[in-house]
Parts: structure tokens; sequence; C-alpha cells
């Protein structure tokens, strides 16, 4: 048997944002949220379910998936495989511009309900500690008294997270054993939740049609590519960069030479995340520079 690799926005949505998936997105959610919580899931409306022809235009290394539980909090799951610059704040931005959008104008605050973010990153965050799971939420920094629960940032970190098959404890490392090593499974676990098998079934290679499998490795490649890209320009920029700093410090001394060639190195790694195809905007993001500026580098190199 060959499985998808649920890190894409195709398999992804397949799995819980489809309009069969509720059971499979309740047991999910109730494992990975309230597992350690009285309260659970009892039903959810996924908002939005997955179009197949709509995603044949995606072009990013992320996907969400959106419902709204039966108490009316709005729950946004979210797949990121990469880890650009101003993620953080696109993760806070989105839960707040949900919160925000529930009310029309002239209703009442208090008709405003909860909003959780859940972020499953494919790289680590946080490297202050080895929790594989992160939660935030409103409180008082000294005190550390809460303020509200209606927004709250909850992050999966899929490096952290080095279980096997044989030392998974219960659903939710089931659960999270499903996200990151689909891919790489070549049968379904006979112990497995069965909402976990069933979610096997669903991303079971034998059952996608051409089309399918089309989509999927489109966005495998789109993905490849742009991590390539993305590692190619950080070892490029850092090789380049401490070459000529080398060179240049000879000559005029060694702690200007290596801020010149550092310099340097950001050059060539800007020319060459450029020539894998990736997008002035996503590279000004990653350098933190104006595109301006990326055009002006650009343009620089052609005139060479």
């Amino acid at each position: 048997m060959q499985f998808l690799n649920i890190k894409t926005d195709f398999a992804f949505k397949k799995v819980f944002g489809s309009k069969d998936s509720k059971d499979r997105l309740i047991s999910f959610l109730n494992h990975l949220i309230y597992s350690d919580s009285a309260k659970k899931i009892k039903d959810l409306t996924i908002v939005d379910p997955y179009n197949l022809p709509m995603l044949k235009g995606v072009k990013d290394t992320y996907v969400d998936v959106k419902a709204v539980l039966d108490d009316d909090t709005t729950v946004i799951i979210e797949m990121q495989i990469l880890n650009h610059p101003g993620f953080e704040k696109r993760v806070l931005y989105n839960a707040a511009k949900n919160y925000s959008l529930q009310l029309k104008k002239g209703e009442d605050y208090h008709l405003l309900n909860p909003v959780i973010a859940l972020s499953i990153v494919d790289f680590e965050m946080f490297e202050e500690h080895d929790n594989v799971f992160s939660h935030f939420k409103l409180i008082e920094k000294e005190q550390f008294i809460n303020y509200s629960d209606d927004i709250e940032l909850i992050f999966v970190e899929l490096p952290k997270f080095n279980k096997t098959l044989d030392e998974l404890e219960n659903i939710k490392d089931q659960w999270l054993y499903f996200v990151k090593n689909s891919g790489s499974l070549e049968f379904i676990p006979k112990d497995f939740n069965s909402d976990i098998q069933g979610a096997l079934e669903v991303v079971n290679e034998a059952s996608m049609t051409i089309e399918e499998l089309e989509v999927q490795h489109k966005r495998q490649e789109f993905i490849y590519i742009q991590r390539t890209s993305l590692e190619l320009a950080k070892t490029q920029g850092l090789k380049q960069g401490i070459k000529q700093g080398i060179e240049q410090g000879i000559e005029q001394g060694l702690e200007q030479g290596l801020e010149q060639g550092l310099e340097e190195g950001k050059k060539v790694g800007i020319i060459g995340m450029f020539k894998m195809g990736v997008d002035v905007e996503k590279i000004a993001d990653y350098f933190k520079i104006t595109v301006d500026e990326i055009n002006a580098i650009l343009e620089n190199k052609k005139d060479k």
C-alpha cells in the first residue's frame, strides 16, 4: 500500500475538509485540543469544504480547514510546511480577523464566540523547549490571571514528535503519527483508532483517480521547489559570503570584509531564489527588504 503525504493542501483537505470528514475532524480535534479536558466536541460544521478544481490554482505552502463547533467556537486548522518570515503574525492576524468578522455593524460584543487557531508546522518554532504542543492565550504576564479564552493559539511542531509505531501511547499519538508519517506508511496499523484507519483509506493511492494523483504530485513538487530554493539560497549565500568576506578581509580588515562578504552572500541568495522561480514578494519577505531593493539587485546583475 501507498498513501498520500497529507502535508499538502489536496490531501489535508481531503482528510479533514471534505463533506465526509466530520467524524474524522471531531476525533482529531477532541484528541489534540481537548484531550485533557472534560469538554468534548459532539458536532461541528466544516466551512467551505474542499473543491478539487479550486485547489489546482493554490500557490502556497500552507493550507487551512475551518470548522464551527457545536458551542459556536470557530477552529482554524492550518498545516504549514515552511517557516516564512511573518508566519507567527499571520496566524495571530487570521485568528483576530475571524474573531472580529463575527459581528455585523451595531451588534453587541457579547455575541462574539471564541476562535482557536491550531497550527501544525513541519519545522521547529520554539527552540527554548522540546514540547510538541505550545498553547497561548491572553493572560496577565506576572500573576498569570486569565483575561479571556476567546482567542487561543495552539502550535504543533511535527519535528519534535519522534515516537515510533511501537511507542504510540494513545489516540492523540496515533493522530500525530498519521499527520507526520502518512506518506511513508506501507500498511494500515490494526491497532489504530477507526477514524485514523478511515483517514488512511481516504488517502490510499489505490483509491485515487489519475486527476487526483496528478494534483497531489504537482503540490508536492511545488513544495519541494520552495523548500529547496530556500535551503539553496541559505547555503550559497553563507558559503559565498564567507569566501568573499575572507578575501575582502585580507585587504580591508577581517571585520569589514566579513560584513561586505555577507552582504554579497545575501545578493547571491536572492539571485539564486529568483532563478529557482520563487516570487519576488516572498524573497523580499525572507530577507526582510523591499521589493524595490530586490529588483535593483536583479537589475544590477543583468548589467554585469
